[in-house]
């Protein structure tokens, strides 16, 4: 370890490494206010200008910093996942088109029983499920918490399915032929406990949405769903008007594949 705290010896490519530890300052919030220069960079890590500049072309390209011409880098405001009420829809259609590279963190795949959730999904208590546990990155950030369970009598192919980039309904689709056509959702706002928290990196202030959801084909329930998604990264949004008013009940429209 040298100079900066950056390791000369190790093979990995300077560049990288400051992005690495740019990253973590940023998101400490430790350039809220200002962004070093280049030559601030250059110096404090003991690198040169054509490294610093690559490390900061990466962190543009990836939506991080933005840097106009002339005018010192500064770190971009953190884009708000905005999802229309009413509509049943992909969280993974709904981060990318906000323009974020979606990704996730598998935390558990496997398959199990859970009395509660049978019911809800309108089984018998000891039946097979589907778990999938996921912590949901929008661009570098975490915004939600997903767990999901589906009954695995129509589920299990879905145990061979990489999430880190791919929707949960797309694979559905893919490998099961199923398709949701409905659903109801429960939204409250809550507290986040400390270690969620300390999982979607919010601040101790932020709440979250809590939202439940039962999915069904042709009429039956096939998921049931848990989401904690950060209250300061997610807005909904509903459409009204003075002839339909508000039209958040029973709302049929096809799910989202993204």
């Amino acid at each position: 370890m040298s100079e900066g705290g950056l390791d000369r010896d190790g093979g990995r490519p300077l560049w990288r490494q400051l992005r690495e530890r740019l990253l973590d300052r940023i998101r400490a919030g430790e350039f809220d206010h200002t962004f070093p220069g280049e030559l601030a960079l250059a110096e404090e890590y003991g690198v040169s200008r054509q490294t610093v500049r690559q490390a900061l072309r990466e962190l543009r390209a990836d939506g991080t910093i933005v840097a106009e011409r002339g005018r010192q880098p500064r770190v971009a405001e953190a884009a708000e996942i905005v999802q229309p009420l009413g509509a049943l829809y992909s969280l993974f259609a709904a981060v990318e088109a906000a323009g974020l590279a979606q990704n996730s963190i598998v935390r558990t795949l496997d398959i199990r029983a859970d009395a509660v959730v049978a019911e809800r999904l309108s089984l018998e208590g000891s039946t097979p499920l589907l778990y999938l546990e996921r912590l949901r990155l929008a661009g570098n950030d975490p915004l939600a918490v997903d767990r999901v369970w589906l009954p695995a009598a129509i589920a299990r192919p879905l145990l061979d399915a990489d999430f880190q980039r791919t929707s949960l309904y797309g694979e559905l689709h893919r490998r099961a032929g199923i398709r949701l056509d409905h659903g109801e959702e429960q939204i409250r706002a809550i507290v986040p406990s400390p270690a969620e928290r300390a999982l979607l990196g919010c601040d101790p202030a932020s709440a979250a949405f809590s939202i439940c959801r039962l999915g069904t084909s042709g009429g039956t329930p096939v998921e049931w769903r848990h989401t904690l998604v950060r209250g300061d990264r997610f807005a909904l949004t509903a459409e009204f008007s003075g002839r339909t008013g508000y039209r958040l009940i029973g709302t049929r429209q096809p799910a989202a594949l993204g």
